[in-house]
């Protein structure tokens, strides 16, 4: 008898999710079964439900792209994994491992790359197929729930931070506290860096401030970036734009002091100008930061499982994925919520 598990999919793009049964799928050449233990929801998935990107993912399909559980399967020619082993499938869900980019530890740009919850099946579902040399490694001793999170927000971060190359002792400016910035803020600070928060929420700026933000400014002022300048003295050395606002991108370039570098890591819709002369002039570099590297990944999964960084957490039940994704749309997350796969009650 054929196995079925409960899963959100996309059946058609603007449209809720369908809660329905799927056949548990088995893992073929190459491949592992994951039983999912949670999955982390990102506005990444609210993107591809509502078909935004350019690429569009083949219908139907499951989202989620922060998935952690245990391997209970696996296929034929699988070694870097066994079961039992607790493991993430995330967004880079594999790449072709021989381009010139992935022979440069860049296989996050492979033109080849799949994507977990997008061009692959993934996490909220009871069982995900995955591809074992892609997979992130949990450390022993930190939970799925909080593992979650961390697969894509926070190596999302983990690595715009590092893209700015600001140095310990330097200024960095975080462009939104929601489900991504209020991680990039703990990162900021286990990495001994000075922190300025800029959100147009001042209660997200409190809640900054609580993290460890050395200061916080409001964009909703006059002159935000006047008021970013003064606080960080001229201007931050690295500029991480998490919010998905055009307005954002724009106050971040300004933000950014002369031979800073701004790195944008939002996704708003949209062209984005830049003031050609400001750039030039003072020598900014603008960069884009794409998830992160397997390297990235177990970099920013070990400040987890030390301690020294944890995503603000919402649980939530599968039933529940809608609620969540409307939420989500009308910015009513306050950081991150995770569904609890154990768990197929009603909301909470």
């Amino acid at each position: 008898m054929t196995s079925r598990m409960q899963v959100a999919a996309v059946e058609q793009f603007g449209q809720p999710l369908s809660l329905r049964e799927w056949v548990v799928p088995t893992p073929g050449v190459g491949q592992i079964l994951v039983k999912t233990e949670a999955c982390g929801v990102c506005h990444t998935d609210l993107h591809a439900m509502r078909g935004d990107f350019p690429v569009k993912a083949a219908l139907p399909f499951i989202p989620g792209h922060e998935g952690i559980g245990r391997v209970v399967a696996i296929g034929s020619g699988v070694t870097v994994v066994k079961e039992g082993d607790r493991v993430g499938v995330p967004w880079l869900y594999s790449a072709c491992g021989h381009c010139e980019h992935c022979l440069a530890a860049w296989e996050t740009v492979c033109g080849q790359a799949e994507y977990g919850g997008y061009t692959k099946n993934g996490g909220f579902a009871e069982y995900i197929i995955a591809d074992p040399n892609y997979v992130a490694h949990i450390p022993t001793g930190l939970a799925a729930v909080d593992a979650a999170p961390i697969i894509c927000a926070g190596v999302t971060t983990y690595k715009g931070l590092k893209e700015t190359q600001a140095r310990p002792g330097e200024w960095v400016v975080i462009s939104g506290v929601g489900g991504l910035g209020h991680l990039a803020i703990r990162y900021a600070k286990a990495m001994g860096l000075h922190i300025c928060a800029v959100d147009i929420d001042d209660g997200k700026l409190a809640h900054a401030m609580r993290l460890g933000a050395d200061a916080v400014v409001n964009a909703r002022l006059d002159d935000p970036v006047g008021e970013v300048r003064k606080a960080t003295d001229g201007g931050a050395h690295g500029v991480l734009i998490t919010a998905p606002s055009l307005a954002a991108f724009h106050q971040g370039v300004a933000m950014t002091r002369k031979r800073g570098t701004c790195v944008l890591v939002g996704l708003p819709p949209g062209e984005f100008p830049v003031p050609l002369f400001d750039v030039v002039a003072n020598c900014i570099t603008i960069r884009g930061s794409f998830v992160g590297t397997r390297h990235d990944m177990a970099e920013a999964l070990a400040f987890a499982a030390s301690g020294l960084v944890k995503a603000d957490i919402e649980l939530q039940p599968l039933s529940a994925i809608n609620v969540v994704m409307e939420r989500l749309q009308r910015g009513e997350v306050a950081s991150r919520v995770v569904i609890d796969m154990t768990d197929m009650g009603p909301a909470r």
